[in-house]
């Protein structure tokens, strides 16, 4: 079994740093709702449009 402390902690860290920047900018309490789950998903969209870029 494999130990990926450090590679999780980043991520939390950054889903922290998104759901905090994503309910501070939120008018509703759906737009934070929304907020949260654009928290959990923000790295696969980035790597999505990043492959999308290089025409992958």
């Amino acid at each position: 079994m494999k130990d990926h402390g450090f590679l999780s902690g980043i991520y939390g860290m950054a889903f922290i740093g998104a759901a905090v920047y994503f309910i501070q900018h939120a008018t509703t309490f759906w737009t934070g709702v929304l907020g949260i789950v654009k928290a959990l998903f923000w790295p696969a969209i980035l790597v999505y449009k990043v492959l999308e870029l290089l025409k992958f």
